[in-house]
């Protein structure tokens, strides 16, 4: 499995992955902050593929300069449970290091409640889950190691 970053000619395969893993509500929320995102920072949008195959997505933002926010998560169904998702959110990770960020906060709202197993397993504190989905807000914050 190879993760990189997004690259314009992704874009038909990205919307396929999305719609293949996303709810339909989930899916046309993801579709317009995909584009605000490709318009705002390309580089923000990590993409997991294999043999040439895109399997899974993830869009990020920053905010307000030091803080940044993992929007969504995308896993092909057949690649789910096979590291993809924690390979992602790693780079996403690193990428924000080197732009000085060092908080990121997960976004919360309905379509994520599936994919918080895996933040919370890597450190991105459960108990503040809950909370901020009644919200719709934040559901965890994180901060990078050294800060």
């Amino acid at each position: 499995m190879r993760i990189r970053s997004f690259q314009l000619s992704d874009v038909n395969q990205v919307m396929e992955l999305l719609q293949v893993a996303l709810s339909e509500d989930c899916y046309e929320d993801t579709k317009r902050a995909f584009a605000r995102q490709l318009s705002w920072d390309s580089e923000l949008i990590m993409i997991a593929e294999v043999d040439d195959e895109i399997v899974g997505a993830l869009i990020g933002t920053i905010d307000k300069k030091d803080l940044g926010c993992i929007y969504r998560i995308a896993i092909h169904p057949d690649y789910r449970r096979r590291g993809a998702g924690k390979s992602l959110v790693a780079a996403m990770e690193q990428r924000f290091q080197q732009r000085n960020v060092h908080r990121i906060m997960i976004a919360g709202d309905e379509h994520n409640k599936a994919v918080m197993p895996l933040y919370e397993a890597m450190g991105y504190g459960a108990n503040k889950f809950l909370e901020a989905f009644q919200k719709l807000n934040i559901a965890a914050v994180h901060s990078l190691s050294g800060s």
